[in-house]
């Protein structure tokens, strides 16, 4: 059961870092310093948007709206690493 957690945990690993570039590409695409007309920023931002939104998406629905700041990467990055200790005592024992 421990190479399965650790599996997870590493998935989880990964995918935290995908909703930080997710969060840093739309700064940066919200602020005009990328431009989404060049073909490889474009594929990245498709990317990670596709990766990303299927989890932060029932999280947007369920928070309210503050305007024009979107927190639902945060809560996301909550629940995530909220997912890895419960792993890390569970399975690892630390």
């Amino acid at each position: 059961m421990e190479p399965i957690a650790i599996l997870i945990y590493r998935v989880i690993d990964i995918y935290f870092y995908i909703v930080i570039a997710n969060v840093i590409i739309s700064w940066l695409v919200a602020f005009n310093i990328i431009n989404t007309y060049n073909q490889f920023v474009a594929m990245i931002l498709y990317a990670t948007r596709r990766l990303t939104d299927p989890l932060l998406n029932p999280i947007r629905r369920f928070l309210p709206n503050l305007g024009g700041v979107d927190v639902s990467p945060i809560v996301l990055i909550l629940l995530l690493l909220f997912i890895q200790d419960s792993l890390r005592v569970y399975f690892f024992n630390f």
